[in-house]
């Protein structure tokens, strides 16, 4: 039995957490931007992934704005959800959030729109609906 599109939604969300290490950061001890699109991008990749359990390939990220810096020594959530469902494509939006590590102070510092197109063995456009069932529970 396959589920509402609703569900199948609300199913995909994806949430990870990370620490915003030395590593990661340029000369200002903030995120490099570059890794922070790697993580959205990844994050996007895994809500697509979930939603439509097909091969899925970024063919676009839009609008991408960083309103906030993240500093290193910092946490970071990021939030995929499905913005809008299209016939071969998804849209993802991740939301990026800062947390400080040791206290309650979270904002949102970058938000952004991700686009994927389900693909075949031979990598030609696929339904992102596709007509495999849906496991309910």
């Amino acid at each position: 039995m396959s589920l509402p599109l609703e569900e199948r939604i609300a199913r995909a969300e994806t949430r990870i957490f990370k620490a915003v290490f030395p590593n990661t950061t340029n000369h200002y001890d903030t995120l490099f931007g570059g890794t922070t699109l790697h993580m959205m991008d990844e994050v996007a990749f895994i809500t697509a992934t979930r939603f439509s359990r097909l091969k899925m390939v970024t063919v676009s990220s839009d609008k991408v704005d960083f309103t906030h810096p993240i500093p290193g020594g910092t946490l970071v959530e990021l939030i995929g959800n499905v913005a809008r469902v299209g016939n071969t494509s998804l849209q993802v939006r991740v939301d990026l959030f800062v947390e400080q590590m040791y206290s309650e102070d979270r904002i949102k510092a970058v938000s952004g729109l991700f686009t994927f197109v389900a693909i075949d063995e031979q990598k030609r456009p696929v339904s992102v609906l596709g007509h495999q069932e849906v496991p309910v529970g």
